[in-house]
This record gives C-alpha cells, structure tokens and sequence, in this order.
C-alpha cells in the first residue's frame, strides 16, 4: 500500500499488534506505519488513511522539514553554519556556508557533490586492485541506496546525501559499486574484494546502518 502526496509515493507498512486501538505514525525513513489490531481488516485501515490525510501528511512535512535542518548542518560529516547575506554566489569558509537565500543552500551542496564524488571516483578508481571500466558518475537522491552499479552501462550511481556525510562513507560506496563490475553479486567473492579496497568496511557499514 502506498500514500500519494506531492507526486511522491510514500510507503504504508501495516504492524498487526495486540492492541485495541489504531495508530498512525510517520518515522524517519519517511514510510507511514500503522499498528493495528490482529482483526483489522484492511478497507478499514485504508479508510483510516482516507481520512487522516491531512494529518499524516503534516507528519510528513514535519519529519522532512527536521531532515533538512539536521543536513543543512553538516558538509562531509562535519557541523557547518549557514549565514544568510546580501551576495552575488553563496561560498564556503572554514566551516560556515555564505548564502543569499534558502534555495542557494542545495544548489551548493549539488555543486559540492559532483565535485568531491568525482575526486574521490578518481581516487579509488586509480588505486582500485582490479581492472574495471572508468564509469559515467551519475548523482541522484535516492531514498533507499547509497550507490547502484550499472555494469552494462558502465555507470554508477550516488547518492546526493552522501555529501552530508564524512569522506569515509563516501569512499566505501564508490569501492562497493565498483567492486560490482567484477562480482555482480554479493558473494563471498565480492566482499574479498571489498575488503581488498576498503578493510575497514564492516566497520563502515555498521556505522551507515546506525
């Protein structure tokens, strides 16, 4: 089931419990819960987020408002500042970000992202253990992956909010995507190879995962 708002689908996870009452909750990964009792039947739940639908998109709003703020905050995994002044083009010193208004905020992250993502492509791609094709960088958000390898296209994919984060995860993604064009799978074979490039990666993933 799904919730459709903004042109967005918004998954709906149903949680049966032993309760006697329905609750709608919308969490951080932005999928909208409901806990239910065992005998709920489902045209009643479907009603229910009938005829919630404007709190529940309130919730959503919510929710991605304060996963933007807490963004806005951090530039490769470290807490930045954000002042707003009268300027031709926002710019970034030491650890504050310039800007004239609100909507120069991502346009500089955007910028940010296929800049440093290229760099460290080049990095790991030219101490990489195998041989595989330079791939066409494609930078996307994505809400449930952080890089996707396409191995026919020769492409990869990666994840606009990686830019957020320390330079660390960044690099574990672009050694898993790449790691794909020689095991296209997640074999034992493929985490050899991994762990060729990065050996700190169940380290990483763990923390990703948090």
């Amino acid at each position: 089931m799904n919730f459709n708002y903004d042109g967005k689908n918004y998954e709906v996870v149903i949680e049966k419990k032993n309760i006697k009452n329905t609750y709608i909750r919308v969490k951080d990964d932005l999928k909208i819960y409901v806990s239910a009792p065992h005998l709920a039947p489902k045209i009643f739940i479907k009603n229910l987020i009938n005829n919630n639908r404007k709190q529940i998109i309130k919730m959503i709003e919510i929710k991605e408002n304060n996963m933007c703020k807490k963004k806005y905050n951090y530039y490769l995994g470290k807490k930045i500042n954000i002042i707003y002044q009268d300027i031709s083009k926002p710019y970034f010193i030491e650890d504050t970000l310039y800007v004239k208004e609100k909507e120069d905020i991502k346009k500089w992250y955007l910028s940010e992202a296929k800049k440093v993502f290229k760099e460290r492509l080049d990095i790991i791609y030219n101490s990489f253990t195998k041989d595989v094709p330079y791939p066409k960088l494609v930078i996307r958000n994505m809400k449930t992956r952080w890089g996707v390898c396409n191995k026919k296209l020769e492409k990869v994919t990666l994840n606009y909010n990686l830019i957020y984060m320390d330079i660390k995860y960044i690099d574990y993604v672009i050694v898993h995507e790449l790691s794909h064009f020689i095991h296209f799978d997640h074999s034992k074979s493929f985490w050899k190879l991994v762990c060729e490039n990065e050996p700190n990666y169940k380290q990483i993933r763990k923390e990703m995962r948090e």
